[in-house]
């Protein structure tokens, strides 16, 4: 047989197959129907019995009172109004019980009818991926039966297996097969492009997303990325979805029997390549660091795909997912490209085993894909980390950090991270600090935010928490990317999480304080030589332990003007610690005088610009206005350049 012949006879294969799996599935979509509708008639037969019998009691009751009651009109009118309130009572409490017995059963059959749904899918797909490997082996030794004659050369390996191999740790690792989702820019575009159509048939979707992958990875970032693509949550349905239709095709979806994993699975079977859908707990929506898993609350579902030689972690709701939380999602309508969104996070095609687990526990062990599985306590205890976390190269500088981090008996503990040499120019941070089981952030008036002193050193930035009370704590840290030159000129940024910690102090024997009211932020001189090119000459760490007075000096490694510092202390004025502090600048070295009034901790925040800068007041760095050293009284908008933490004493 020509290998053209061969193709089309495989595709009417396929075609003949996916019909044959349509009417089973049509025939199980109608059991459900039936099932449903006998439900709805023997919830309202028990419940309209049930009105009859209670209505029967009440009325039965009214007249035995009516019968010994005096016979005056207002006894009687006042029973008969009791009468007609305990009815419509009745009614109103039969009614809410029989919604949430309805609610109740319409659950649990849901549960059942995905249970079913993922079952016939399962055994759909195990016959289309036999027929596949059949007509494959007999017929195409070097094509693909998705290819056209142009495109059959060496496109399918041979080695690509016929059994589904057993879970086994992956040899070569996600950066090993590819650096940048860039690599896929063309099956990408693909996906993109077909994702705007409704296609009849699966044959044919699947078809059109593979026909010119020449991998299997290729196959599956396709169908990974018209999946995170069609914002399925987003579509619009007609009422009466024949299978036939072109978006009956995604009933399933509708209907909630059907999820991104079972759909991801099913497709997968149409391109020839090996899938599971793989059950366990994740650390979703909701979810704190320190909370234990023992009931269905945070249980999920994911894929794992056979592609490279391995198996490998996709997960396409959370591929899509930040952007339904985040509240950005298309807004719904009848157009065509209402229900197409482009973003996605590539953290989750293809993921690393030693990165998945951090938020995905499969109830079986083998399938968490590592040389040494853990244990679901483990799981629990491992740092509650984001993809963000994954993708900016993090990794904690200290071993043992666990999802709950104890205080020593000051209060104080922290949580320090490293960043990768190449991002420490670029890596912003940021954190919130509130109490663990509520959403308040101020104690005794003064926000938590003041009992953490964040500061990079290096490639090291740090939190150190200090507990103003005895308790539990939810540390927040976020992050951004973003150049110097957009810090100082862009829009106002977007930090997004990248890890969670509970704090708990479990006895407090010193009493903390706030830090002093400074600009928000980290500590330290590195932010001033990141943003503004100014070194530190005296002082490079965060904290200073000074006597009565201080010299601070930096170098400027390119034009800087109008500088200002101000001076904080818990307890005083900003205003009346102004004239302790002065600035003067010697060609390129600028140097800042301070005098403490008395002894005790004090904060500085350092501000400039740089020559010529405009600067707009909207913007989401901290800023003030320097009327100082102008002529004309022209004000200056100053951006925070960096702060310091200062213990003054006469010891020192």
């Amino acid at each position: 047989m020509q290998p053209s012949v061969a193709f089309l006879y495989a595709r009417e294969e396929q075609a003949r197959l996916e019909m044959k799996h349509r009417k089973e599935e049509d025939d199980l979509y109608r059991r459900f129907a039936r099932k449903r509708e006998e439900e709805d008639r023997k919830i309202q037969s028990e419940f309209e019995n049930e009105w009859e019998r209670e209505l029967q009691r009440l009325t039965h009751k009214f007249e035995k009172e009516l019968a010994t009651s005096k016979r005056n009109r207002e006894e009687h009118s006042l029973l008969t109004l009791r009468h007609e309130q305990q009815k419509e009572d009745l009614e109103k409490n039969m009614t809410l019980r029989r919604s949430k017995k309805k609610e109740s059963i319409t659950r649990k059959m849901l549960e059942h009818e995905r249970y079913e749904t993922a079952a016939l899918v399962d055994r759909q797909s195990s016959e289309m991926l036999e027929l596949i490997s059949a007509r494959r082996s007999e017929y195409m030794q070097n094509e693909s039966i998705f290819l056209d004659d142009e495109f059959s050369e060496g496109t399918i390996p041979l080695e690509y297996p016929l059994v589904a191999p057993a879970p086994q740790p992956p040899a070569v690792s996600k950066f090993q097969i590819y650096t940048d989702p860039i690599e896929f820019e063309d099956v990408d575009r693909i996906a993109i492009s077909v994702a705007q159509e409704d296609q009849k048939t699966f044959t044919d979707l699947v078809r059109q997303l593979v026909g010119r992958c020449t991998t299997d990875i290729e196959k599956a970032r396709t169908i990974f990325r018209w999946i995170t693509v069609k914002n399925l949550n987003a579509m619009h349905f007609d009422d009466d979805l024949r299978g036939d239709t072109p978006m009956g095709l995604l009933r399933g979806i509708k209907y909630g029997t059907e999820s991104y994993h079972v759909l991801f699975k099913r497709l997968c079977s149409y391109a020839g390549l090996h899938c599971v859908v793989i059950k366990g707990y994740s650390k979703s929506a909701g979810y704190q660091p320190g909370v234990k898993f023992q009931d269905s609350r945070f249980r999920n579902s994911w894929n794992a795909v056979y592609v490279a030689g391995a198996w490998r972690f996709v997960q396409c709701n959370w591929g899509a997912r930040h952007l339904v939380n985040a509240k950005e999602a298309p807004k719904t309508g009848r157009g065509k490209n209402d229900s197409l969104r482009y973003e996605y996070d590539d953290h989750y095609f293809l993921t690393d085993p030693r990165e998945f687990i951090y938020e995905f526990f499969p109830l079986q062990e083998e399938w968490q894909l590592l040389k040494r599985p853990i244990t679901l306590r483990e799981f629990e205890n491992l740092p509650f980390v984001r993809s963000l976390f994954f993708r900016y190269g993090l990794h904690f500088a200290d071993e043992g950090y666990g999802a709950v981090v104890f205080t020593d008996d000051t209060g104080a503990a922290t949580v320090r991270i490293t960043m990768p040499t190449d991002m420490q120019s670029c890596l912003i941070f940021h954190y919130n600090l509130k109490f663990y089981d509520s959403d308040e952030d101020s104690y005794d008036g003064v926000s938590l935010k003041r009992f953490v002193m964040q500061s990079v050193v290096g490639n090291i930035v740090a939190f150190r928490v200090h507990a103003p009370c005895s308790g539990a704590f939810l540390l927040d840290i976020f992050a951004n990317a973003v150049t110097p030159q957009e810090y100082l000129t862009g829009e106002p940024m977007k930090f997004k999480s990248v890890c969670k910690f509970k704090i708990c102090c479990e006895e407090l024997q010193t009493v903390m304080v706030p830090l002093p009211d400074c600009a928000s932020g980290e500590w330290g001189p590195t932010k001033a030589t990141r943003l503004f090119g100014l070194i530190p000459i005296t002082h490079q760490d965060p904290l200073i332990f000074a006597g009565r007075s201080l010299d601070l000096q930096f170098r400027m490694s390119r034009p800087l003007t109008d500088f200002m510092a101000t001076l904080h202390k818990n307890g005083i004025e900003e205003k009346k610690l102004s004239k302790y502090v002065s600035h003067n600048v010697m060609d390129d070295i600028v140097t800042f005088i301070i005098t403490f009034p008395e002894e005790g901790q004090y904060g500085l925040d350092i501000y400039t610009r740089e020559l010529g800068t405009i600067m707009h007041s909207s913007h989401h760095h901290q800023q003030l206005h320097n009327s100082s050293g102008s002529s004309s009284g022209e004000k200056h908008l100053l951006t925070h350049c960096c702060k310091y933490l200062i213990n003054s004493s006469k010891r020192n």
